[in-house]
């Protein structure tokens, strides 16, 4: 197993949460993993960009032209990091506009289920999980989030990446 993946986001929106949960789901699988964080303005809502390595890498950082999935939470930064991800490689973007890439509308989601909007970041991994677009299957995540999330937050984590899961499953091929 090989796979390189960026999260794309601003400040608050959780990359780091996913990235967090990306390492430690490859570990769980007993694949090696390498991470690595670039928070900048990250604490006044400004770009952040994390890079996760699944397999047997040498060194953190992906290369532009290198990421096999791009996880965008914020479709801001499409100009920004798409560059990162090799041609061919799976864009999911946090977006009710369509474009080439695969949108699942994660803030608008998190909205009508009552969900906190920072729930959206679970929602688009949801979504690239159900997509069978990352190296693991939901049941890695899900506890996961239940032992990594505090308790008051656990049932809206849960059921943000349960209803990217079944977007996904709705905007798959039939």
């Amino acid at each position: 197993m090989k796979q390189q993946i960026i999260v794309s986001g601003l400040g608050g929106q959780g990359v780091v949460t996913l990235t967090r949960l990306l390492a430690e789901a490859a570990m769980i699988l007993g694949w090696p993993v390498l991470a690595s964080e670039t928070h900048g303005m990250a604490q006044r809502g400004g770009t952040v960009i994390s890079m996760v390595k699944v397999g047997p890498f040498k060194s953190p950082l992906v290369p532009p032209g290198g990421a096999d999935v791009g996880l965008f939470l914020c479709d801001r930064n499409l100009p920004l990091h798409r560059p990162y991800v090799r041609p061919g490689g799976a864009l999911v973007v946090n977006t009710a506009l369509s474009g080439d890439y695969l949108g699942v509308d994660a803030l608008g989601l998190t909205t009508r289920l009552g969900l906190a909007p920072v729930t959206a970041n679970f929602v688009v991994l949801g979504f690239a999980v159900g997509r069978g677009l990352l190296f693991c299957t939901p049941e890695v995540f899900l506890p996961l989030i239940r032992e990594n999330s505090p308790p008051r937050f656990r049932e809206g984590n849960e059921g943000a990446l349960l209803a990217g899961l079944k977007a996904a499953e709705e905007s798959s091929p039939a």
